[in-house]
């Protein structure tokens, strides 16, 4: 079976975390990767956890026929849910922040790309780009209450952006059970709160050193407290052309190609993982020197960029007081 999110690269490996008694851990599969939950309690919530995944799945799976968003894109008569509403309401604002530079209305030409879970398009070129250029844009979605109102062209796409929100999710069920002290994890996409109380420490997390052969290994530790991280990366899902460029599977909104890049892993530090999630894939269609001048607007957003220079040797900036 296919799986949920498969054009969000992660980055992101989880550290420093044992089994002691005192804390809970479940973990298990989900959207097409894996998931580590470690809470302060010990209370085992398993299949509340696994309820909520089934009701994101079944809201905006674009893997799913039978979800809503997979009925809202073949212009099936639909209502939406309130994780829909809460989706599409963040990625109106960031697709607004950016200048269109997040877009889940991209997803067609994802498809086209062989990126996405629709079937690619034979002998794709610039005229049938364009065609489908003709149905993107978020600006031309609407919500009228629980319906979508929409081109008929337009293919929805929370993939870069539903991941985090599923993070999200966890860790509000969590605070509504008064815990408050935990560890959430999907794909490498993580949020936290309090400390890790088996370690009498903060929670400590790794940022993954890019590998092209597939290896892992971790490039920078760091301390998370109260807050959430997500990575976007190209070093493990790319096209090269006959001139040794390589380019992303983020496609440019801008273009309707994949993106030509030298940044090869962007964390993003935000309050909430969603919010991490949809910048972290922004971020690789702008490039280095618009990141920094964005960032200058945006210091609640702490962002970790991994890339090579002009010798194709690694680089790593740190901005917005990105932890140490």
């Amino acid at each position: 079976m296919k799986k949920f999110f498969i054009y969000l690269i992660i980055g992101v490996s989880l550290l420093g975390c044992d089994q002691k008694t005192k804390n809970t851990k479940v973990s298990g599969v989900v959207f097409g990767t894996s998931y580590s939950i470690i809470y302060n309690s010990r209370d085992n919530y398993q299949k509340q956890f696994d309820s909520l995944f089934y009701v994101i799945n079944k809201s905006m799976s674009t893997y799913q026929v039978d979800s809503d968003i997979s009925k809202l894109n073949r212009n099936e008569s639909t209502t939406v849910d309130s994780h829909f509403k809460r989706v599409l309401t963040k990625s109106f604002e960031i697709y607004n922040e950016t200048n269109g530079a997040f877009d889940p209305t991209i997803g067609a030409v994802v498809n086209a790309w062989n990126f996405g879970p629709e079937e690619k398009i034979s002998d794709l070129d610039s005229l049938k780009i364009d065609s489908l250029m003709h149905s993107v844009g978020l600006n031309k979605v609407k919500r009228v209450h629980n319906n979508i109102i929409k081109p008929k062209g337009t293919y929805i796409d929370f993939n870069a952006i539903a991941k985090g929100y599923g993070v999200d999710v966890i860790g509000e069920f969590l605070e509504s059970k008064n815990v408050h002290n935990y560890l959430v994890e999907i794909g490498g996409e993580i949020r936290v709160k309090g400390e890790n109380l088996d370690k009498k420490s903060m929670w400590t997390v790794g940022v993954e050193e890019p590998h092209f052969d597939g290896n892992q290994s971790i490039l920078k530790a760091i301390k998370l407290k109260d807050a959430a991280m997500a990575t976007s990366g190209t070093y493990r899902k790319f096209k090269i052309d006959t001139s040794g460029n390589r380019y992303s599977h983020i496609i440019d909104t801008d273009t309707g190609y994949p993106s030509k890049t030298n940044l090869l892993s962007i964390s993003v530090i935000a309050q909430d993982c969603m919010t991490a999630d949809a910048y972290a894939t922004a971020f690789k269609t702008m490039g280095i020197e618009k990141i920094k001048l964005f960032l200058e607007n945006h210091p609640e957003l702490k962002v970790f960029l991994i890339f090579e220079n002009e010798k194709r040797e690694f680089e790593t900036l740190s901005l917005n007081r990105f932890p140490d």
